[in-house]
């Protein structure tokens, strides 16, 4: 296992003027004008079709790994398909209270945080236990290898000692982790918060390049270095250079919430939360938009055909900053499709629960992958839930 511890593009930002996407392509705005309307109304775009259907009862669990209070799962966190079109899970094992802390603590072996389905829902493995304290970001390579990280910065969780079976505390690492469960490799140090480059504080997120390089995204909101920033990292885990820092300045961030490299430019795309906005650069961390139509993301995902699936919630002004509820009125949730160039949308496929009343914090689709045949998954935190959507037009 290895261990590490220690510019002439023009840029057009699109703005939606109205619910509708002929406007959307109508009225480009330049980066910077952008940037000085951040606080401009930006119109929901719940009117969009919805060319999707929830398929039902998908996938099958043991009745072992049922969730608390009669739910089917706990905290879904991410969503990922591999090459052989399995699909992969990362959850906080089973568990959801207190909403937005729930943990892999003392779950024990019938509550593991990985699991692979097949296409038809069918479980196929299951590990990962005493790896992980808080589990949050997760992708898999093109060599069907995992890539997850955990945000845990607490010496105890709801009480808990948040340490291994070494005796050292969870969490602030990235690890990459073979089909079978291996720990083939580890950036960070385990429990050890830092901004340096081999050190994170509270890693969101995870992404890899066609050729191997590794994207982190850093700076879970509330961490003590204020960090808000992507880490690059060259294939065998060594430091290539970081950009940003806390802000809302275009290239800086407030809460990297996920971050993904795909599409047909390989460019690479943050889900900036708390700036309520998409921010794309390239693997050089060269900006190249940021986009204020997608609400406030909590998750972000981009297909080979230059389509764009954000999970995003666009809050109601009585829910807070960060949509916690219940509201006074709707908090619309759901998956936004749209096209990865541009920034035009396209669909708005809803959350099928109660939107007003939900307490967690402004997550829809925490986690979003599609398939070969254009289903689209959904690992929901704040629903305690799994979906797969069905394209039926």
């Amino acid at each position: 296992m290895k261990r590490f511890v220690a510019g002439s593009l023009v840029v057009a930002v699109t703005m939606l003027g109205s619910q509708t996407l002929a406007s959307a392509q109508d009225a480009p705005q330049t980066a910077q004008a952008q940037n000085n309307k951040d606080s401009a109304p930006y119109p929901k775009p719940t009117n969009l079709p919805n060319p999707y259907r929830l398929v039902p009862d998908w996938p099958t669990l043991p009745a072992s790994m049922k969730g608390p209070n009669g739910h089917k799962w706990g905290e879904v966190i991410r969503v990922h398909l591999a090459p052989d079109g399995n699909i992969w899970i990362f959850q906080r094992c089973f568990y959801d209270k207190p909403a937005g802390d729930a943990t892999c603590l003392n779950r024990g072996d019938a509550n593991p945080p990985i699991l692979e389905f097949s296409p038809a829902g069918k479980l196929l493995k299951s590990f990962g236990v005493g790896l992980f304290a808080h589990p949050h970001g997760f992708t898999v390579d093109k060599d069907g290898n995992l890539w997850t990280s955990d945000t845990n910065d607490e010496d105890t969780i709801l009480g808990m000692p948040a340490k291994n079976a070494a005796g050292v505390t969870m969490g602030q690492e990235v690890l990459k982790i073979s089909p079978d469960g291996k720990v083939l490799m580890t950036i960070g140090k385990e429990g050890v918060a830092g901004d340096g480059p081999y050190t994170f504080d509270r890693p969101t997120g995870v992404a890899i390049a066609p050729n191997g390089d590794i994207f982190v995204a850093d700076g879970h909101s509330r961490n003590k270095f204020n960090a808000a920033r992507v880490v690059k990292y060259s294939p065998d885990g060594k430091f290539i250079k970081s950009w940003g820092k806390m802000g809302s300045e275009l290239g800086n961030f407030r809460e990297p919430h996920d971050i993904y490299v795909g599409g047909s430019k390989g460019y690479v795309y943050v889900a900036d939360r708390q700036n309520n906005r998409i921010q794309v650069f390239d693997q050089d961390g060269k900006f190249i938009a940021a986009w204020k139509q997608f609400g406030q993301p909590s998750s972000v995902y981009v297909d080979k055909d230059d389509n764009i699936f954000v999970g995003s919630v666009y809050l109601n002004p009585n829910g807070g900053a960060r949509g916690e509820g219940p509201t006074t009125g709707e908090n619309d949730r759901g998956i936004v499709v749209a096209n990865a160039i541009s920034g035009a949308l396209k669909y708005f496929i809803p959350d099928p629960g109660d939107l007003s009343k939900m307490t967690d914090t402004g997550t829809s689709a925490s986690g979003i992958a599609e398939d070969a045949q254009g289903n689209i998954y959904a690992a929901d935190v704040g629903e305690n839930n799994l979906r797969k959507y069905e394209k039926v037009q």
